[in-house]
């Protein structure tokens, strides 16, 4: 491990269900950006093996090219007990080494093909042709392969190192009339990086470097800082460092990678803006606060299913109306987006003040029906359980009204299940609809089940799960378990029903009497 690498590319990793699909997304990213596509399959296994082994915390995976191989190495704080696995492919070495705190697995593939050819390859400056097109094209797949704005800065000295220069140190501002800080800096010798993050501590990285390319002199490098500019505005400098001239074919390909570079950057800006932003609305649409309610235990699921730019649709709700009594709701509102967010909140205030003013359940669905259907053409479908809960000696009194929703299931302490509402109207469709409540008595031990449609209808091939009984039978496997027990395992009885990622959204109330 400790011959000089000729390029490096990492990335860093959650852990979790898409820890390993992430990995071989990104070691086919760098497989093709490094023209090695006979070594893919090979790459692909041995970090999804990689990956499969980590522990329950974040990890790093770096790959590095020492011209006739390849190397990857998975970094992380901690390991899983017990001996490293051998790869399950022909690898030329691996092993395991540490460093303070950290453990790294590693493993060395030998690219097929001409060592010296290919080591030639990566290395020769040639003419603008194919190979250099190739390039540049493998560039900006990287670059638009990620939305996170910190990753971007490293994929930028990644891909320029060491093609352009030896180094690389990328400059970013908050905004645009703050100052430039350095955010991200590579050397093909990593032994140098902090001896040159010194020196460019004394760099003047100011104007006119922020919007016209030029050279400066720093020790014995020569230093080409690139503006990064997109939609007219500035977002940082690259600056690139070697011991000899940057030729003007160089710098023409400098100027190239940091408009693409300044592109993506702004994408990943604009979509993490939007993705805290609409974060920040679904927060505003779920309970502010866990209430205290006697003689109950319950327990929650939420999974919006939509991209980190998307609002989910379905909701929950559980509030005090009244000193001796109660609410709560989960509702599903037709699509998702802020359109939806908008119903969703029309709803959610709805029931919160009416409640409060002493009408019945049935009564406020009534009058959140004609609200909804007073939006006009903002208005969308929305089917809600809404019911009200109040502590009694033996138990909880509950009186509910399922609009549209799916059934709410009832498990009894003996194990039985049994459906407890009466299927009435969805709301924002009629007008002229009339909705009664539905009377149910939870003694102490018995679990009241509300979920939404992204449970009922989790989809594999062509059964849904809640054909023939489904959610009741899983229900039925609950008995003895707190609220919150129970909620993980209708979770987890839907995840694990269909392989592929839920593409609904999902909400999950188990309301239990004590």
């Amino acid at each position: 491990m400790s011959a000089s690498s000729h390029a490096v590319l990492a990335a860093t990793f959650a852990p979790g269900e898409t820890a390993v699909p992430a990995a071989i997304r990104f070691t086919r990213e760098v497989m093709t950006a490094w023209a090695a596509a006979g070594a893919l399959s090979d790459a692909e296994q041995i970090a999804a093996e990689l990956a499969g082994q980590s522990a329950d915390e974040p990890f790093e995976i770096i790959w590095k090219h020492f011209g006739d191989t390849v190397q990857v190495e998975l970094k992380q704080r901690g390991l899983p007990p017990g001996d490293p696995k051998a790869p399950s492919v022909e690898v030329e070495e691996w092993g395991i080494t540490f460093a303070g705190e950290s453990r790294v697995r590693w493993a060395r593939l030998t690219l097929p093909g001409s060592s010296d050819r290919v080591a030639s390859e990566w290395l020769e400056e040639s003419a603008r042709g194919p190979h250099w097109l190739g390039f540049l094209a493998d560039a900006s797949d990287l670059l638009a392969g990620t939305l996170d704005p910190d990753m971007v800065p490293a994929i930028i000295a990644q891909i320029v190192v060491p093609r352009l220069a030896s180094w690389c140190a990328v400059y970013t501002s908050d905004s645009a009339m703050g100052p430039l800080r350095l955010v991200y800096l590579w050397h093909a010798d990593e032994a140098r990086i902090d001896g040159l993050r010194e020196e460019l501590s004394a760099l003047d990285v100011t104007a006119p470097y922020t919007t016209v390319t030029g050279t400066v002199h720093m020790g014995d490098s020569q230093v080409l800082a690139v503006p990064l500019t997109a939609r007219g505005r500035g977002l940082g400098m690259m600056c690139l460092g070697r011991a000899d001239r940057f030729t003007d074919e160089v710098i023409q390909f400098a100027e190239d990678i940091g408009r693409r570079a300044a592109l993506a950057m702004d994408n990943a800006r604009l979509y993490a803006q939007q993705a805290a932003a609409n974060r920040a609305l679904q927060r505003s649409l779920l309970p502010p606060n866990e209430p205290e309610v006697p003689g109950l235990d319950y327990g929650v699921v939420y999974e919006p299913a939509g991209e980190a730019n998307e609002v989910g649709g379905d909701f929950y709700d559980l509030f005090k109306s009244s000193d001796e009594s109660w609410r709560f709701a989960i509702g599903d509102v037709c699509g998702t987006g802020p359109e939806a967010a908008a119903v969703t909140g029309l709803a959610r205030h709805t029931l919160r003040l009416l409640a409060r003013e002493g009408y019945g359940v049935a009564a406020v669905l009534g009058r959140l029906n004609q609200a909804i259907l007073e939006e006009g053409e903002r208005a969308r479908f929305l089917t809600l359980l809404h019911g009200d809960i109040t502590p009694v000696p033996d138990g909880l009194e509950v009186r509910l009204v399922s609009a549209g929703h799916p059934e709410a299931l009832l498990l009894r302490s003996s194990g039985v299940v049994e459906a407890v509402t009466t299927p009435q109207s969805l709301l924002g469709v009629f007008h002229e609809v009339v909705f009664e409540a539905d009377t149910v008595h939870l003694d102490h031990g018995d679990v009241l089940l509300a979920v939404t449609d992204g449970v009922t209808e989790r989809r594999s091939g062509g059964r849904l799960l809640d054909d023939d009984g489904g959610l009741s039978k899983l229900l039925a496997e609950c008995a003895g378990l707190s609220a919150r027990a129970v909620a993980e395992r209708i979770r987890r009885g839907a995840a694990d029903f269909a392989a592929e990622p839920s593409a609904d959204d999902l909400a999950i109330l188990v309301l239990r009497a004590r």
